[in-house]
């Protein structure tokens, strides 16, 4: 049986790579300036968080209409048997439910579509592992059965640099925007239930980049070998330094670097950094 492995652009998988192991993406949209662009491929990061910060309105974002999801298994029926379609939480994006939907109008392939239950190179640790999977031959039952597998060694936590951009995006309130800005407050949230809640309230940036990094070191202990990635909003050298540190710290952890692009940009904010780990299987 041949499988095909989608996934849509909110993992932020590069480009080559997603070449190098045959992913297929469908990407979500921010609406920008009344124009609509769909991420990694009409508007890069960098260019949206420049026209971002000349904006007074936030921007919008909107998932893959059920047409592309149905285009896209249709064509890739022609040449699979099955599909494995993973995508960000369904708790923040109908994107999971559109895959769903989408499945159940094509015929000619079995589609299984799966709610990684959070976002970003998160969801592309599931998405590049199920297309090592595929590459070797392996069933879509198998390749599901790995991903859930991962699912409760996986962790992440990001913390924001603006309050005010959660605020104008009506996930905080303005007193909250305002008493945490003037006490320098970095929420720190991750995601609980498919959803992003809060995780603690740290004073200063460098404390909440400290407590993500004992977080991670927690699990380190454990001995369990770790994958993890460092993502960054507009922030690269930011990240890099962290990356830095934390490859000192933990030589045992292979680390890499990503971003967040336009999509969970948009409710996140220019300056936002995250850390995610994973338990390695291959």
């Amino acid at each position: 049986m041949k499988t095909a492995i989608v996934t849509d652009s909110t993992a932020y998988i590069p480009k080559e790579l997603r070449e190098q192991f045959n992913i297929h993406m469908i990407p979500l949209s921010v609406i920008l300036n009344g124009e609509v662009y769909r991420e990694e491929i009409d508007i890069t990061a960098t260019d949206f968080y420049t026209e971002v910060r000349n904006e007074e309105r936030l921007p919008t974002t909107s998932q893959p209409s059920l047409g592309n999801f149905v285009e896209l298994f249709e064509t890739l029926s022609k040449e699979y048997d099955a599909v494995i379609s993973i995508h960000l939480s369904s708790g923040i994006s109908g994107t999971y439910q559109g895959a769903i939907q989408a499945a159940d109008m094509v015929d000619g392939i079995e589609v299984y579509a799966f709610d990684s239950e959070i976002s970003c190179m998160m969801q592309g640790f599931y998405t590049l592992e199920a297309a090592k999977l595929a590459n070797q031959g392996e069933d879509p039952q198998t390749i599901i059965n790995v991903l859930n597998e991962m699912k409760p060694t996986l962790k992440a936590y990001f913390m924001v640099d603006d309050l005010s951009h959660l605020q104008r995006g009506g996930r905080l309130s303005s007193a909250q925007a305002i008493i945490g800005s003037l006490l320098q407050v970095k929420p720190v949230l991750h995601f609980v239930d498919k959803v992003i809640v809060p995780f603690e309230k740290i004073r200063t940036k460098k404390k909440a980049l400290k407590r993500i990094t004992d977080l991670l070191g927690e699990d380190v202990e454990k001995g369990v070998p770790l994958q993890a990635c460092v993502i960054h909003a507009n922030c690269e050298e930011d990240a890099a330094q962290w990356k830095s540190e934390l490859e000192q710290r933990f030589p045992e952890v292979e680390f890499t670097l990503s971003y967040f692009g336009p999509v969970i940009g948009t409710h996140l904010g220019e300056g936002a950094l995250a850390m995610g780990w994973v338990k390695k299987v291959s």
